[in-house]
């Protein structure tokens, strides 16, 4: 009687918590069977139990999936099965073996994959190392517009060309696109912009264009080469900044550091 009632409130404690039992480890955890197919950059994978739709999710959807993971030697190191909740993501916002291979199932599909290290966690610290091993059931994925192409990397990213104008505090820029009007906003004025930002070895770091949405903002709450560099245009005009690191960032902890570049296209001013 007592044990009856032990397990009823064990039960109970499930459905409270939405907690379940650990999955079972795959008996071929070890390495991919001989039945699995393989892609070209080594991602294999098997389908456990197929799905019932025809459409695939394209690497920037958000997808909904219950999961488990797994080191070769049958560690389970995450699961949404265990947590009893499912997990949504962007595609494009987890490791690249996820990414390609969530893009080869259907909505209901169950499929066990096999990453390796390279298209996983790449060895980094405090992350499962190795190949690992997923078993993946796509619930369903909402289909989202492909997002735009990264802007170009400029071919004088790395210092300012002859032709740029120099202010006295070392602020450089030039004109791409000249504007059509001959009203400069103020530092108390309020700018609607696009812009994409770049390390001076080419690497972006950020952009309102790749979001596909102009950012707003007042002119003396940015950085001062913003500050700075925004009063020289005109509602229209794209231009190019360099600005060094002390009209920058400065430095900052988790900021980008050194002379930055900016392309900054001046939609609009208040």
């Amino acid at each position: 009687m007592k044990k009856t009632v032990l397990f009823a409130v064990v039960a109970i404690l499930f459905t409270i918590t939405g907690f379940a039992q650990d999955p079972p480890t795959p008996p071929d955890v070890a390495a991919p069977p001989s039945d699995a197919a393989c892609t070209e950059s080594g991602l294999c994978s098997k389908v456990l139990v197929a799905g019932t739709g025809k459409d695939h999710p394209d690497a920037w959807d958000k997808v909904t999936v219950h999961y488990s993971g797994w080191t070769t030697d049958g560690k389970l190191f995450d699961s949404s099965v265990t947590r009893g909740k499912p997990a949504a993501f962007a595609l494009n916002r987890v490791i690249p073996g996820w990414t390609e291979g969530v893009q080869l199932m259907v909505a209901g599909e169950k499929r066990r994959l096999w990453i390796p290290s390279t298209l996983a966690y790449n060895d980094r610290p405090g992350k499962p190392a190795g190949m690992l091993v997923f078993d993946v059931e796509l619930l369903g994925f909402e289909n989202f517009p492909e997002p735009p192409s990264p802007p170009t990397v400029p071919e004088d990213v790395a210092a300012a060309p002859a032709d740029a104008e120099t202010t006295n505090s070392g602020l450089a820029s030039k004109v791409l696109t000249p504007g059509d009007g001959d009203t400069h906003p103020k530092r108390s004025s309020t700018v609607t912009v696009h812009y994409s930002g770049w390390t001076t070895d080419g690497k972006l770091f950020d952009s309102s264009v790749m979001r596909g949405k102009p950012a707003t903002f007042g002119l003396n709450q940015v950085i001062p080469g913003w500050t700075e560099g925004l009063q020289l245009m005109v509602a229209g005009e794209k231009r190019r900044f360099w600005i060094p690191q002390k009209l920058a960032y400065k430095g900052a902890a988790g900021a980008p550091k050194g002379m930055l570049v900016f392309d900054v296209e001046l939609i609009e001013f208040k």
